[in-house]
C-alpha cells in the first residue's frame, strides 16, 4: 500500500502485506498453556493433489471464520492443518512421470501450503503433520503393533473386493453404488481370495451405535447406524440327515415364520457343502460351486438376477415338527454374512418366493395381518408376499397360532431356548476393516514372515519400517516392494534366520484415524527410538486438549473416516494409549459447491471453477465472503459467477465507510439519531453473534450488508459522532472472521497496535438492542392493505383500534361489515387480520 493510494482498496496489496506480517509476528502460533479456556477446532485435512479446488475453499474458509469467532469470544483456539499424504494418485503419477511418489507429493504440498496461507486462515502451522513422513507413520505402525498384541489386528485368507484398475484390495466401505464400483475410480470390483490384514472393528459394533454425549448430525448417525446394521434375532440349529451328526446353524430375525420354512439355503463356500452333499448330487453341486466362484458378490446379489441353486440331497429337520426340509446351495447367500445359511420362508420373503416358484417348492402361509380373515394354507400366485412385523399374527403354526408380534417372537424364541437348540442373539452387518493394500505408497505393515517363527511383529525399537526412496514402479501398478531386495529381505528378530517383510501397506484411512491427536505434539519423540510403553503423543497434552470440540467436513466421510475415527479412539483407549473414547464432541457437515450448471463439478463437464484466478482478481477476502454468502453452508449451492461481484462491492463499501470519514456535520447529531444508530448496531451484533454460533454464515453476511446500507444512509449526518465510531468498530470486528485481511488493514488505520484478530468480540446491550418502533401489518380478508409503524410497547389489545384507524384500511372496508378482528402480537412485528363481508 503506497502513500498515494491510502484511500484505495487494492486487495492484492493489502493481503500480501498482512500475510507476511502475521507470519513474521507469529500471530497464530499456538500456546497450549494459555490461561484461556481451551477450544480444539478441527477441519478435515486435504490430500495433496496439487491445487486447492473450490471444494477445499468451501470447507475450510467458513471453518476458519468459525474458529476466529471462537477466539474473539475468549477461547484459546487450536486450529491446526496438515496433509493426508499417502494414496494412489501419487503412485499413479509416479508410474506416469517416472518419478518417486514422495517427490510428487512434497511438490504438491509446497504449492498447496502456499495456497492455504493465501486463504488467510489462522492455522497453527507450527503443529503441521504430513502423514507420509516416517516420523508420523512410525506411530501408525506402533498403533498396529498394539492392536496386534490385543488380537484386534489379524491376518486371514478370505475373499476380498479387488479393484483391477487400482490393482489393490478395497475395504467394504470403499465399494459403492448399486453396481458395486471402486469409490475412487468407479471401476467394477472383482472378488479375489487373498491373505489380508484386518482390524476387528466388529468387536466395537455395539459401542459404535451409541452416540450419547456427542453432538453429531442426525444424517451421519443414521448412516453409521444403518451401516453397522444391528439385527436382533435367534440363532438356532437343525439336525441334518447327512454329514455324520452335523447340524445347520441359521440366524433369523423372524422366528415367528419358522413354521413356514420349506427349504434351507447355504452359501457355495459353506464348509458343510462337501460334508452333506450326497454322491448322486455331488457333480451338480461341484459344477454350481465352480460357477459361483467366478462371480463377484455384485453379480450374485443383483436384484435383477434370477435366483438359482442346486439341491444337495441332504435335509434339515424342523426343530418343532421334525419335518424334513431340503437343503439347497445358492449363490445369493454369502458366507461372510450371518452364518452363511438361511431358512427360507417363501410366503413371507420375496427373494425366497422367487426361488420357490422356480423350483416348485411349496409356499405355506404362516402370518396374516391382525383382524384379517384366515388366509388360504398356500400362497396363491397372484397374492403379494406379506412381510410386516407390527400387527402380524401367526397362523398354521401349531401351538403358536394366534400369537401377535412381538409376543410371537418371544414365545418361539423361548421355545427354541427351552429345547436347547437356539438362543437369542444379535447380528451385525458391519464387517471387520480390511486394511491391506497391494500398493507401495502407504504405511508399511510392521510384520515379518519367518519360515520358522511364523508371523513376527517388528520390535518397537526398530520402527519405523521405512519405504525405500529408490523404488522402481511398474506400469502394471504392482507394488515395487515385492521385488525390492533392500526392503523385502530381513533377518527374523526372534531366531535370526533369513525372513521377509510384509509387502502390503495399510489403508490410508489408518493415517487419518488418529491425526487429530498427532497435531497436539507433532512427530512426537522425533529422532528417538519408539518404546513399547510409549504413546504416539504427549499424553499430558492429549489429556488437556481432548476431545476435539468442533469438527467440520463432508458427510461423504460418514461411513469411512468418521466411523474409523470413533473405532480408533475406542481401541486406543483399550490399549491404554488414549484417555477418551469419544474423540469428537460436535460435528458439522458442509454441503457441496456445484457448477454453475447445477451439476457436480468435473473436468469432463467443463464446469470446474478454479479459485486462484478469482483470488487474483477479487482477493481472498472476497472469495471467502462469497462462499459463505452463496447459501446455507450445510446445504451447499451452485456457483454463481456474478454473485462474487456483489460481495466485492460490499467489501469496497466497508472500506469506504471506514476510511472516508467526512468532516463532522455543522450541527451535532441529535440524541435521537445517535440512539437509533446505537440500537441498530447492538441489534446487528446480537444477530451476527447468534449466526456465527449456528454456522449461518449466509444470514450473518446478509445482516452485515443490511447494516452497511443503513450506515451509508446515516453517514452524512452521523459520521464522526460517538455512535458512528462505535458502529464502525463493531462492523470491522463482526466482519473480521470472514474477511481477515481487509479488517486488519482498517483496524490498524483506526487503532494502530495489536491485531484486530486479538480483539474481543463486541458486546451488545439487551436494553439498547430493543426496538422502540415495530411494524404492524394490517390485512383485510387475508390481503395486506397497510403497514404501520407503532410504538414497541403497544399492547396487543390496542392493535385493533390502530388498524381500524388507518385511512387505507377504512377505504378497503367501505361498504363492508367487520365480522372479526384478529390481532397477533410479536417481538419485532405485529399483525391484525380483519375479516369483513
Amino acid at each position: 500500500m503506497t502513500d498515494t493510494d491510502q484511500n484505495t482498496y487494492t486487495p492484492s496489496e493489502v493481503e500480501a502485506k498482512w500475510a507476511a506480517q502475521w507470519e513474521a509476528n507469529g500471530l497464530y502460533r499456538f500456546d497450549p498453556n494459555s490461561p484461556r479456556p481451551k477450544f480444539y477446532w478441527l477441519t478435515m485435512f486435504p490430500y495433496p493433489s496439487g491445487d486447492l479446488h473450490i471444494g477445499h475453499w468451501y470447507a475450510i474458509a467458513p471453518s476458519d471464520a468459525g474458529a476466529r469467532f471462537k477466539r474473539m469470544k475468549g477461547f484459546n483456539v487450536f486450529f491446526p492443518m496438515g496433509f493426508d499424504a499417502f494414496g494412489l494418485p501419487a503412485e499413479n503419477a509416479a508410474i506416469k512421470n517416472n518419478i518417486h511418489p514422495k517427490d510428487w507429493t512434497y511438490k504438491n504440498i509446497e504449492r498447496m501450503r502456499g495456497q492455504l496461507k493465501m486463504m488467510g486462515a489462522m492455522f497453527a502451522w507450527d503443529h503441521e503433520v504430513i502423514t507420509c513422513e516416517p516420523d508420523y507413520y512410525r506411530w501408525s505402525q506402533w498403533i498396529f503393533l498394539k492392536l496386534f498384541e490385543k488380537e484386534l489386528a489379524y491376518r486371514e485368507f478370505s475373499p476380498v473386493d479387488f479393484c483391477p484398475s487400482c490393482n489393490t484390495t478395497l475395504a467394504r466401505e470403499q465399494v459403492v453404488g448399486e453396481d458395486k464400483v471402486c469409490e475412487r475410480c468407479s471401476t467394477p470390483v472383482e472378488k479375489r481370495a487373498l491373505n489380508q490384514w484386518k482390524l476387528a472393528i466388529t468387536r466395537y459394533a455395539q459401542e459404535l451405535l451409541d452416540f450419547s454425549g456427542i453432538e453429531w448430525p442426525e444424517a451421519v448417525r443414521t448412516m453409521q447406524t444403518n451401516w453397522i446394521g444391528r439385527s436382533e434375532g435367534v440363532e438356532f440349529k437343525m439336525a441334518l440327515t447327512e454329514g455324520d451328526g452335523a447340524a445347520l446353524r441359521v440366524f433369523t430375525t423372524r422366528p415367528d415364520t419358522l413354521f413356514g420354512v420349506t427349504f434351507c439355503v447355504i452359501s457355495p463356500e459353506h464348509p458343510l457343502v462337501e460334508q452333506i452333499t450326497t454322491p448322486e448330487n455331488k457333480p451338480a453341486v461341484e459344477a454350481y460351486r465352480k460357477a459361483a466362484a467366478s462371480k463377484t458378490d455384485i453379480e450374485r446379489m443383483a436384484d435383477n438376477k434370477e435366483k438359482d441353486g442346486v439341491f444337495t440331497g441332504a435335509y434339515a429337520l424342523h426343530p418343532f415338527t421334525g419335518q424334513k426340509i431340503p437343503v439347497w446351495v445358492a449363490d445369493y447367500v454369502l458366507m461372510d454374512y450371518g452364518t452363511g445359511a438361511i431358512m427360507a420362508v417363501p410366503a413371507h420373503d420375496t427373494r425366497d418366493r422367487a426361488f420357490a416358484r422356480r423350483y416348485g417348492l411349496p409356499c405355506p402361509v404362516v402370518l396374516k395381518p391382525q383382524g384379517s380373515p384366515d388366509p388360504a394354507p398356500l400362497l396363491p400366485p397372484e397374492d403379494e408376499t406379506y412381510t410386516a412385523k407390527e400387527g402380524s399374527v401367526m397362523v398354521n403354526s401349531g401351538e403358536f397360532t394366534g400369537l401377535v408380534w412381538p409376543e410371537s417372537f418371544n414365545r418361539v424364541a423361548g421355545a427354541l431356548e427351552a429345547k436347547k437348540v437356539g438362543k437369542r442373539s444379535v447380528n451385525y452387518r458391519l464387517r471387520d476393516w480390511l486394511i491391506s493394500r497391494q500398493r507401495m505408497w502407504g504405511t508399511p505393515i510392521p510384520i515379518i514372515h519367518c519360515k520358522t517363527c511364523g508371523t513376527v511383529p517388528v520390535p518397537y525399537q526398530d520402527l519405523p519400517v521405512r519405504l525405500p526412496d529408490d523404488a522402481v514402479f511398474k506400469p502394471t501398478g504392482e507394488s515395487p516392494l515385492k521385488d525390492h531386495a533392500g526392503f523385502l529381505h530381513v533377518n527374523c528378530p526372534r531366531c535370526g534366520q533369513p525372513a521377509q517383510r510384509e509387502t502390503d501397506t495399510m489403508d490410508t484411512f489408518i493415517c487419518s484415524s488418529w491425526y487429530m491427536y498427532a497435531y497436539l505434539s507433532p512427530y512426537w519423540k522425533k529422532g528417538q527410538a519408539a518404546g513399547e510403553q510409549d504413546t504416539p503423543w504427549d499424553l499430558n497434552r492429549v489429556k488437556q486438549w481432548l476431545p476435539v470440540d468442533q469438527y467440520t467436513g463432508g458427510i461423504e466421510h460418514a461411513i469411512l473416516h468418521l466411523l474409523y475415527v470413533r473405532f480408533f479412539a475406542m481401541a486406543l483407549a483399550d490399549v491404554g494409549a488414549l484417555p477418551v473414547r469419544a474423540p469428537v464432541m460436535r460435528l458439522v457437515n458442509q454441503g457441496i459447491i456445484l457448477g454453475e450448471d447445477n451439476e457436480k463439478m468435473s473436468k469432463s463437464r467443463g464446469n470446474v471453477v478454479a479459485p486462484d484466478p478469482l483470488v487474483k482478481r477479487h482477493g481472498a477476502d472476497a472469495m471467502r465472503a462469497f462462499l459463505m454468502f452463496i447459501g446455507p453452508w450445510d446445504q451447499g449451492a451452485p456457483w454463481n459467477s456474478k454473485g462474487i461481484e456483489g460481495v466485492t462491492r460490499f467489501l469496497a463499501d466497508v472500506w469506504s465507510l471506514a476510511r472516508n470519514v467526512e468532516a463532522p456535520p455543522a450541527q451535532t447529531p441529535g440524541q435521537e439519531e445517535q440512539a437509533a444508530l446505537r440500537r441498530l448496531t447492538h441489534q446487528t451484533i446480537r444477530k451476527v453473534e447468534e449466526d456465527y454460533g449456528q454456522f449461518k454464515f449466509n444470514t450473518l453476511l446478509a445482516s452485515l450488508m443490511a447494516f452497511r446500507n443503513e450506515l451509508k444512509t446515516m453517514r452524512p449526518t452521523l459520521a464522526g459522532s460517538p455512535a458512528w465510531e462505535e458502529a464502525m468498530d463493531a462492523l470491522i470486528l463482526m466482519l473480521a472472521p470472514v474477511a481477515p485481511y481487509l479488517t486488519e488493514e482498517l483496524w490498524q488505520r483506526r487503532h494502530p497496535g495489536p491485531s484486530v484478530h486479538l480483539q474481543a468480540w463486541p458486546s451488545w446491550d439487551a436494553t439498547l438492542a430493543q426496538n422502540t418502533v415495530v411494524s404492524l401489518v394490517v390485512q383485510v380478508n387475508g390481503k395486506v392493505k397497510d403497514k404501520l409503524h407503532i410504538a414497541a410497547d403497544t399492547p396487543t389489545e390496542g392493535l385493533e383500534a390502530l388498524a381500524l384507524a388507518s385511512p387505507k384500511v377504512r377505504e378497503a372496508l367501505e361498504g363492508k361489515t367487520v365480522r372479526k378482528v384478529i390481532p397477533i402480537g410479536g417481538k419485532d412485528n405485529r399483525l391484525v387480520n380483519i375479516v369483513a363481508g
